[in-house]
């Protein structure tokens, strides 16, 4: 059950959504029985950021949950995999863009929780 969220300062049309989406989809099956399938994700643009304290550049921050533990392996690949789309699709920069993971035990869907 994996949720991608990504907060840029990009302002994104609804092609450039799609396609974010559609990468981050992919993207996912990095992390062992994780698919596209389970996974939503929240896109929000045009946000103010301001990374190390400039804000004259793009930049971007994503949060990757998951149900269970984060392998550590895995997230490694997974953060150059989400750099390589966020430059790639919006032209944002690696060195401005975070990546954290977070592993949950307990997650909720259809009334009761896996």
């Amino acid at each position: 059950m994996p949720y991608i969220n990504l907060k840029t300062t990009k302002n994104l049309d609804n092609e450039k959504c799609e396609a974010l989406k559609t990468a981050f989809g992919k993207a996912i099956e990095v992390f062992p029985g994780k698919t596209e399938a389970w996974l939503m994700v929240g896109i929000e643009d045009s946000q103010k950021l301001w990374f190390k304290g400039d804000a004259s550049a793009d930049s971007a921050i994503v949060d990757v949950d998951l149900l269970g533990d984060v392998n550590p392996g895995a997230s490694e690949k997974m953060t150059g995999v989400i750099c390589d789309i966020l430059k790639n699709e919006i032209g944002i920069s690696s060195d401005r863009v975070y990546v954290k993971y977070t592993g949950y035990k307990n997650w909720g869907w259809n009334g009761g929780n896996f």
